[in-house]
C-alpha cells in the first residue's frame, strides 16, 4: 500500500471492520485502515464490502491471483445462472479494483485493464451463449454448436475507453455489433441479420438490465453508423460503405480505438483493416483540428458546459481543462499524423502522447505534463464514481461533496485537493486550447498594403477552386491576415502577392491545404519563399499540395540520407499497399516528396548546384531500384520467374554520371541473361526474349505512365544497341557482341557513362566489369575524329538558342560533356562523372593542367544555369519571366553580382571551353601518341 483513505463517516468504516470480524476476516493493520478509510467515505464500496466480505478477505490477500481467477471463471459460467453469475462477478471486482486502487496497490493502467478485461470476458460469454441459443433453435442456418465460441461470424467491436482498455470505475461500455455476410448464403442472409439483431438486444438486456443483484454494464450501441436508423447489428459491408462514403471526422477518432472484444475476431480484426483507409488518411491531415474543435464546441453547447473555470460542479470529463481535451489532443494529433506513421495508431492515451513524442509531433514537456494531469484526472473521476457508483464526471457541488472526495482520496485538507484542481485543470485548457483554436498571429492587414493592382487580383479570389467551399472560405478568412502579413515582407510584395495568385488559383482544393497553414504558418513562408524564387516549383506545389506533409516531418532538413537509405525508405513505403496500382501511385507521392525536398534545399542555399545534381541521381537511382522488384514480382505471378540470371538496368547519359537536374529524363538499357530456348513455367508461360521485352515494357510503363498521381520520369531507351530499331531488351551475350563488333564510337562514348541502377546486381556487376575492359580495349585514337565529327553533327542539328542556353552551344555543357566522354574512352578510364573524365584527359597528355581545370569551371558553371533554370521555370531560361526573386536565386546560385556580370563569366568560359575543345579534338593520333609515348 502506498496511500490510505480517510473515512469521512468513521462509523461506517467502524461498522465494515465489525462486519469483516464477524465473518472471520482477520485483517492486518494497514488492510484494516484501508477497509475502514473506504467504508467510511462511500456508501457504495461500504455495501459492496459488506456482502462480499467473505471473498474480499481472502482477495486482498493476492489482489492480482484473485483477479484472474474471476476472469478465469467467466467463460465456464452455466448459461442459464449467467445473469446471476456475472452479477456477482461484478461485484467482487468493483470492490477489488477500488481497494487496490484507493490503497496504491494497482496504477491507473493495472485498475483500467482490470476493468476493461471483465467486460471483455462479459461480453463474449453473452454472446457465446445468446448465439449458441439462436444455433439450437437452427436461426443460423449451417451454424453448429461449435461455432458459438467465434459468434458464428458476429463480432463485437469495443469502442471509447473499453477499446483502448481504459474502462473507468463506472463506466458504461460503446459497442458496435456487426455481422460477416460473407459466412451466410445469399438466401440465409436475413435469417442471419435477423437472428444477430435478436442476439445484440438479449446480450444488452443481459449485461445492462437491473436486476436484485445489480447490473453487469450499462450498454451503449450509438457509435454504429447512422444509428437512428441501421439496426442493432448490421453487416460489415453496410458498414464500410456508411465509412466510405459519409463517414465523418469524430467517427474516425472513434475507431483510432475500436478493437474486437469478442465473437469472431479474426473477421473483426480483418474489418477493422479494410477500414484503415477511412481512419488513416494518406496525407497530414490537418483539418481534423477543425472538426475537434468545432466537436468540443458542440458538446460544450450541448451540456451547457461554456463559462469562466469554477469547481463545484465542473464536469472533470467534457468541460474546460477535462480529460476529453486531452484525449481530443492526442486523438486529433493521432489522426493528423498517423496516416503516415503507423506507430502512433495506438489506442492508449498515455502510449500514443508518448508515440507522438518520438516522431516529432508534440514537444516532450507537454506530453510529460498533460499524461501527469490525465493519470491525476482519471484517478479523481474514479473516486467520483466509487462514492455512489453513479456514471457522474462532475465535481461536488457542495463543501461537504468536497470534503467527501479528499477524504477518499486521502488528503485531509480539502482546500489542497481544489487548488491541485484547479491548478491541472488551468494547466491542461493551456496547453491544449492554442492548437484546438490558435489565435489570431497577425494584425488585419488588407490588400491596400500592397501595390494599386492588389484589390483587384485579390477580388478574384473568392471565385477560385480552392474556396469554392464554405469550409475553406471559413478557414481562409482566419488565414488572410496572416498570408497578407508575410508576403508583405517579402523583398518584393507586389511581385510575392502576384505569384502567390498563380499558386492559389491553381490549388484545386483547399481546405486541407489552408488547414495546414493555420495549424503550420512557418509554412507560409517556404511557400512565399517558393512562389516568389520558383513558379514552376509553386506550380508543382499547387497541383500536388500533399509534398508540404513531408516539410512538417522531422527530418525535413537533415543531412541527405543517401541511395541507399531511400532505397529502404521507398522499399517499406511500398511494403505498406497491397496492390500493384496502389504501389505505383506510392512511388509517385514518395518521390514527389524528395523531388520537393531538393528543390526547397536548393531555392533555399541549404545546397548547391552540384550537391541538387547528385541528390536527384540519387532519388532517380533509389526510385528504379526500389521499383524493379515490384514490377518483376507483378509480372511473375502471371509469367512465371524469370529464366536465367534474369535482367538489370543499366543507367546512361545523366542518370549514369550519377547528375540529373530537376526535369531531367532517365536514359536506360535493359540487359538479361537467360537461355534463349528458354520458356517461363507460369500460368501464361514466354519464351526469354518476349519475357524480357514485355517485362521491359512494364518497367517503363510503371515508371513513366501518367496516373492518378502523375508520372515518376520520361524514359529514353534509344541509347540501347540498335538504337528503336533493336528489341527494347537485349541478351547479356548479344550486347557484349555488339559492342566488341558493331557498336559505333558514340556508342562507346555513352558507354563511358553507363552505371548498373536496378534488377540482378550480380549480372550488374558482370556489365560494368565487361564496361570497364571495353574502355581499356576500344578507345584507340581514332576516335578522335570520330568525336569531332559527332560535335559537327550536333551543332549542325541543335546549335542552341543563346548564351542562356546551358546545355546547347560551342563551350557549353554538352560540347564539353563530349570531350570529357572522349577522354575517358581514349585513357580507358571508368570514371563517369565529368570533372573525373576530363582530368583522365589530363592525365593521358591530351590537354594541359590549366585547360582541365578551365573546363571543368566552364562546366560547374553552366551546370548552375542549368540546376537553376529547370527549377525556375518548365521552359527555356527566360530572364524576364523567372522575375526579380528568380534572377536572384540565379545570381546566388552562380556566385554572381549582377545579371551582366554572370553573362560576363558565361561568355568568357564558354569561348575558354570552345578554343580548349577545338584544340583537343584538332590534334592528330600521330601527334597524340608521340605526346604520350
Amino acid at each position: 500500500m502506498t496511500r490510505c483513505p480517510i473515512p469521512y463517516v468513521p462509523e461506517q468504516g467502524k461498522q465494515a471492520l465489525a462486519e469483516m470480524a464477524g465473518a472471520g476476516g482477520a485483517l492486518a493493520p494497514p488492510i484494516r485502515d484501508l477497509i475502514a478509510g473506504t467504508a467510511g467515505s462511500s456508501p457504495y464500496l461500504a455495501g459492496l464490502i459488506a456482502r462480499e466480505n467473505g471473498w474480499i478477505v481472502p482477495a486482498l490477500a493476492d489482489p492480482e491471483g484473485a483477479l484472474a481467477t474471476l476472469l478465469a471463471g467467466v467463460p465456464v459460467h452455466p448459461p442459464d445462472q449467467l445473469e446471476t453469475l456475472l452479477r456477482r462477478d461484478k461485484r467482487r471486482l468493483a470492490a477489488l479494483t477500488a481497494l487496490a486502487d484507493l490503497g496504491g496497490i494497482w496504477d491507473l493502467k493495472a485498475v483500467t485493464g482490470a476493468l476493461t478485461g471483465f467486460a471483455d470476458a462479459a461480453v463474449q460469454a453473452a454472446l457465446r451463449a445468446l448465439v449458441g441459443a439462436e444455433i439450437g433453435r437452427a436461426k443460423l442456418p449451417g451454424m453448429t454448436p461449435q461455432d458459438a465460441e467465434t459468434g458464428a461470424g458476429m463480432v463485437v467491436l469495443a469502442m471509447g475507453k473499453m477499446g483502448a482498455g481504459e474502462l473507468n470505475y463506472s463506466s458504461d461500455i460503446d459497442l458496435i455489433c456487426l455481422f460477416d455476410e460473407g459466412r451466410f448464403s445469399e438466401d440465409a442472409y436475413h435469417d442471419a441479420r435477423a437472428a444477430f439483431i435478436r442476439v445484440t438486444r438479449k446480450m444488452c438486456k443481459l449485461l445492462s438490465g437491473i436486476t436484485g443483484d445489480g447490473y453487469v454494464f450499462r450498454t451503449d450501441l450509438r457509435l454504429r453508423p447512422d444509428p437512428s436508423v441501421t439496426p442493432v447489428c448490421l453487416s460489415m459491408e453496410a458498414a464500410e460503405r456508411y465509412y466510405e462514403s459519409v463517414g465523418r471526422t469524430w467517427e474516425r477518432a472513434a475507431h483510432i480505438k475500436a478493437r474486437p472484444c469478442a465473437g469472431d475476431l479474426a473477421a473483426g480484426r480483418r474489418y477493422l483493416e479494410r477500414l484503415t483507409p477511412f481512419v488513416w488518411r494518406r496525407y497530414l491531415d490537418f483539418a481534423a483540428i477543425e472538426d475537434a474543435h468545432d466537436m468540443r464546441l458542440r458538446i460544450r453547447d450541448h451540456k451547457g458546459l461554456h463559462g469562466a473555470l469554477s469547481l463545484p460542479g465542473h464536469n472533470l470529463k467534457l468541460g474546460c481543462g477535462g480529460i476529453r481535451e486531452i484525449e481530443f489532443f492526442t486523438q486529433t494529433r493521432q489522426l493528423i499524423s498517423g496516416g503516415r506513421d503507423p506507430s502512433l495508431r495506438d489506442r492508449e492515451t498515455l502510449p500514443a502522447l508518448a508515440y507522438l513524442v518520438a516522431g516529432g509531433w508534440v514537444e516532450a514537456p507537454v506530453a510529460t505534463a498533460l499524461s501527469d494531469h490525465y493519470t491525476a484526472l482519471r484517478e479523481v473521476e474514479h473516486r467520483l464514481q466509487m462514492i455512489n457508483d453513479a456514471q457522474t464526471h462532475d465535481l461536488p457541488k457542495s463543501d461537504a461533496g468536497f470534503d467527501r472526495l479528499a477524504r477518499l482520496m486521502g488528503i485531509a485538507n480539502t482546500q489542497d485537493l481544489r487548488d491541485d484542481l484547479l491548478t491541472r485543470l488551468h494547466a491542461v485548457h493551456d496547453l491544449t486550447e492554442g492548437f484546438f483554436a490558435p489565435e489570431q498571429r497577425s494584425p488585419a492587414l488588407t490588400p491596400d498594403a500592397f501595390g494599386p493592382a492588389a484589390t483587384a487580383l485579390t477580388t478574384k479570389w473568392p471565385a477560385y477552386p480552392a474556396l469554392r467551399s464554405q469550409r475553406a472560405v471559413k478557414i481562409f478568412k482566419r488565414l488572410k491576415p496572416e498570408i497578407l502579413q508575410r508576403l508583405q515582407r517579402a523583398a518584393h510584395p507586389d511581385e510575392a502577392l502576384a505569384q502567390f495568385d498563380r499558386f492559389l488559383v491553381g490549388l484545386p482544393a483547399g481546405v486541407q491545404i489552408f488547414s495546414l497553414f493555420q495549424a503550420n504558418p512557418q509554412l507560409i513562408d517556404l511557400i512565399t519563399d517558393t512562389v516568389t524564387t520558383a513558379p514552376a516549383l509553386a506550380s508543382h506545389l499547387a497541383r500536388n499540395p500533399g509534398v508540404l506533409d513531408a516539410v512538417l516531418a522531422g527530418d525535413f532538413f537533415a543531412e541527405w540520407p543517401g541511395c541507399a537509405a531511400l532505397d529502404r525508405s521507398l522499399a517499406r513505403r511500398l511494403d505498406a499497399v497491397s496492390d500493384y496500382e496502389g504501389k505505383l501511385d506510392e512511388a509517385r507521392l514518395w518521390a514527389r516528396e524528395w523531388h520537393f525536398r531538393i528543390g526547397v534545399h536548393h531555392l533555399r542555399g541549404l545546397i548547391d548546384a552540384p550537391e541538387a545534381g547528385r541528390q536527384y541521381g540519387d532519388l532517380a537511382s533509389a526510385t528504379l531500384a526500389a521499383l524493379w522488384p515490384v514490377v518483376e514480382a507483378e509480372f511473375t505471378a502471371r509469367h512465371g520467374p524469370a529464366p536465367g540470371r534474369g535482367a538489370m538496368v543499366l543507367g546512361m547519359g545523366s542518370l549514369g554520371a550519377g547528375r540529373l537536374h530537376a526535369a531531367s529524363d532517365l536514359d536506360l538499357i535493359v540487359i538479361y541473361d537467360a537461355p534463349s530456348e528458354a520458356v517461363s513455367t507460369g500460368r501464361r508461360p514466354l519464351a526469354t526474349r518476349p519475357y524480357f521485352a514485355r517485362l521491359t515494357q512494364a518497367f517503363v510503363t510503371a515508371i513513366s505512365a501518367p496516373t492518378a498521381r502523375g508520372r515518376l520520369y520520361e524514359v529514353d531507351m534509344r541509347l540501347r544497341p540498335s538504337g528503336q530499331q533493336g528489341p527494347v531488351a537485349t541478351s547479356w551475350q548479344s550486347f557484349v557482341d555488339y559492342q566488341c563488333t558493331q557498336a559505333w564510337t558514340w556508342e562507346h562514348l555513352a558507354l563511358t557513362r553507363a552505371r548498373p541502377v536496378a534488377g540482378n546486381m550480380q549480372l550488374g556487376a558482370d556489365v560494368e566489369g565487361f564496361r570497364t575492359r571495353l574502355l581499356q580495349q576500344k578507345g584507340g585514337l581514332a576516335s578522335l575524329s570520330d568525336a569531332a565529327e559527332m560535335r559537327a553533327r550536333i551543332r549542325a542539328a541543335k546549335p542552341g538558342t543563346g548564351l542562356w542556353d546551358a546545355k546547347l552551344g560551342p563551350g557549353h555543357m554538352l560540347d564539353i560533356e563530349l570531350l570529357a566522354q572522349t577522354a575517358a574512352l581514349l585513357a580507358g578510364s571508368p570514371a563517369r562523372d565529368v570533372a573525373g573524365q576530363l582530368r583522365a584527359g589530363w592525365v593521358l597528355g591530351w590537354y594541359g593542367r590549366a585547360d582541365c581545370d578551365a573546363l571543368i569551371r566552364a562546366y560547374r558553371l553552366f551546370w548552375a544555369v542549368q540546376a537553376a533554370s529547370k527549377l525556375l521555370s518548365d521552359g527555356d531560361l527566360d530572364l524576364e519571366a523567372i522575375g526579380i526573386g528568380g534572377q536572384q536565386f540565379l545570381l546566388h546560385n552562380c556566385g554572381a553580382d549582377s545579371i551582366e556580370g554572370l553573362q560576363n563569366r558565361l561568355e568568357q568560359a564558354a569561348g575558354v571551353a570552345k578554343a580548349v575543345i577545338e584544340a583537343a579534338l584538332a590534334t592528330s593520333p600521330a601527334a597524340l601518341r608521340e605526346e604520350t609515348g
